[in-house]
């Protein structure tokens, strides 16, 4: 195929240009920087200067490039600004979409999250709602992940991967990053999450496997999808993991849960044949160290 990136110069984007690359395909990336740009071509792939928000310019580059699916990876999360990239959810969103149906694109991949679930019982799965009865602030971060994927929805075939929590190159999860920062005590630090270690669960996930996901899921069936590894946890148990591995130190455990941290399920992606290339954030935090 020829895939065009939206979001090419991220952390997933990064990995996911090569990735496709290496499995055939030609690949048109675009980023909002000249040096972005650069960095899209040194990987091998075409590479245009353009913002998804400015709307009458995307579709003159998308109907230039012509091609046949469009991978989502757009977050402005670089600066922890969740307005932002709720923005980039509605706005960004509905660009890229509008521009890829008027330029004749049947197929989209989109990144969507997978802790915008309700409250429940025990890691959810696609059939679970979203949260849309949470209360501000949490409220605009679920009606902006409902947005993308409603508007996605418009393509033919719209896959929608709820990645769990990213960590790995290039997220605030990396040794030396802002959560690293946090642990050790530094309030300046910015992220958004928490590093109390308390009964919340979450589902995490390695960038590079976030990255496999989008290729094969240009092969898969519309519909939403959870792309985490297999070992949701309660935050008393990947804190200190996570605190060892970037050597810095562990909080004490305290007690509560955030009643929505349930975690996820990835049954669905694996009956497609996708498996984590790290099972669960023990292995995967640990590598981090080496």
């Amino acid at each position: 195929m020829h895939v065009f990136v939206a979001g090419a110069t991220g952390a997933v984007g990064r990995l996911l240009v090569p990735l496709l690359l290496a499995d055939g395909h030609d690949v048109t990336g675009i980023s909002r920087t000249a040096a972005g740009v650069e960095r899209i071509r040194q990987q091998g792939a075409a590479a245009v200067q353009a913002d998804v928000l400015d709307r009458e310019p995307l579709r003159r580059v998308m109907a230039t490039a012509a091609p046949d699916a469009v991978v989502h990876q757009l977050t402005d999360l670089s600066g922890a600004d969740g307005e932002a990239t709720d923005r980039l959810r509605r706005e960004g969103t509905a660009n890229l979409v509008d521009a890829a149906v008027a330029a004749g694109v049947t197929r989209v991949v989109a990144q969507s999250i997978a802790w915008a679930y309700a409250p429940g019982e025990g890691p959810a799965d696609e059939s679970a709602p979203l949260d849309l009865g949470a209360a501000p602030p949490r409220l605009a971060m679920v009606e902006g992940v409902r947005a993308l994927e409603e508007k996605a929805a418009e393509v033919e075939t719209a896959v929608l991967l709820r990645y769990g929590i990213l960590y790995g190159p290039g997220t605030w999860y990396a040794p030396g990053g802002p959560v690293a920062a946090a642990l050790a005590g530094d309030a300046s630090a910015r992220f958004l999450g928490s590093v109390e270690a308390d009964h919340s669960v979450m589902s995490f996930l390695h960038v590079l496997d976030a990255a496999r996901a989008a290729v094969a899921a240009l092969g898969w069936p519309s519909g939403p999808v959870n792309i985490v590894d297999d070992e949701p946890a309660q935050a008393r148990e990947w804190l200190p993991a996570l605190a060892r591995a970037l050597r810095v130190p562990a909080p004490e455990p305290v007690a509560g849960r955030l009643e929505w941290a349930r975690g996820a399920s990835n049954g669905l992606a694996r009956s497609r044949g996708w498996r984590p290339g790290h099972p669960s954030w023990r292995s995967g935090f640990a590598a981090q160290a080496d």
